[in-house]
């Protein structure tokens, strides 16, 4: 049975690589995709998410807004793994330090995803799902990471329904359980992956530290995204 297009996707799946990387912002996807890939062409815009698909050192690659929130990435990650064959999503985004020790421009590898959200109710599962990356995309980024002599953690993060918390209390107490950072999208995006039987990781750049008040201005957090997705692009023609 035909599963495209979607109500959010118009495409085949011949137009998609079977890798993808996923920002969260449509005009990120466009900037991937003029800046690092070449031949890139137009493969989706319904609803101004943009998703383009090029070749990166001679191997075809993907890139797709995802929009903001677990609800946006959990609908295009569903429909790229179920509907148009894509084996691999790697979140490209930033997130937020929980930790002091961690600074900005420096790199975070999501090896699990704790979340304040229900997403995993829909599972009906008997107990809580960890919410972790595929090894394979992870030992790939890292090994990338350490190839380029990058700033880099690994560890859990907390993907977060509420940007703006009513307890002001929240992130501390998440840091006391050792988690890295906090963003918006990557315990979905590893629910619809695990469910699929597909690969996924989030590789995000520190935008800010919550504990120390520092913070990337429009420049330099340009700068530091340029390192991320050239990770996450060298990892996507590894795998």
């Amino acid at each position: 049975m035909k599963n495209y297009p979607t109500p959010h996707i118009n495409a085949k799946p011949e137009d998609f690589a079977k890798t993808v990387l996923m920002p969260g912002d449509p005009l990120r996807a466009k900037y991937i995709a003029e800046n690092f890939l070449e031949n890139a062409r137009l493969v989706n815009n319904v609803r101004a998410i943009n998703g383009y698909t090029g070749t990166y050192k001679g191997k075809e690659v993907s890139v797709m807004a995802s929009g903001m929130g677990m609800p946006s990435i959990g609908i295009y990650s569903y429909e790229l793994f179920n509907f148009f064959d894509v084996e691999n999503i790697i979140r490209v985004g930033s997130a937020g330090a929980l930790d002091k020790n961690i600074n900005v421009h420096d790199i975070v590898l999501g090896m699990g995803a704790s979340t304040n959200s229900d997403y995993q109710r829909q599972f009906n599962l008997p107990g809580t799902f960890s919410a972790t990356a595929s090894y394979k995309l992870l030992k790939t980024a890292a090994e990338e990471c350490e190839k380029r002599a990058s700033h880099f953690h690994v560890g859990n993060i907390i993907s977060s329904d509420t940007f703006y918390d009513a307890d002001e209390t929240v992130n501390a107490r998440w840091a006391e359980m050792g988690i890295l950072a906090v963003e918006m999208e990557a315990a979905a995006l590893y629910m619809n992956a695990a469910k699929a039987k597909k690969n996924a990781l989030a590789i995000c750049t520190i935008s800010d530290n919550i504990v120390t008040g520092e913070a990337l201005d429009a420049e330099n957090r340009q700068n530091s995204f340029t390192e991320m997705m050239e990770i996450a692009l060298e990892t996507a023609i590894k795998i």
